[in-house]
């Protein structure tokens, strides 16, 4: 049975990069090593594994990994730090 890893780094200027790998260790060197010029961690190094979740089929740690991409910072930061419960605060729009 095949892994899915869900993950979110802390990159060096405190902004969050969220993904999706099957191989975990493998994705976090490549991260590390800034293998990849281009990619948004690169200029963020180092960067440090701040979550990570896994599953066992590929369509639902997409659509995971999706939806915390369209999260707030601060909602992040409260699934980082296990504050389950402050999720639906935080997925609250504020209207003035």
């Amino acid at each position: 049975m095949k892994i899915y890893f869900v993950y979110i780094l802390e990159c060096s200027d405190g902004t969050y990069y969220t993904g999706i790998t099957s191989d975990l260790e493998k994705r976090l060197e490549s991260h590390q090593s800034g293998k990849h010029k281009d990619s948004y961690t690169s200029s963020r190094l180092p960067v440090n594994l701040a979550y990570f979740c896994e599953f066992t089929e590929a369509t639902m740690a997409i659509q995971t990994e999706k939806q915390i991409k369209k999260w707030s910072k601060a909602k992040k930061k409260a699934l980082i730090l296990g504050a389950f419960e402050n999720l639906p605060n935080l997925a609250k729009k504020k209207f003035i």
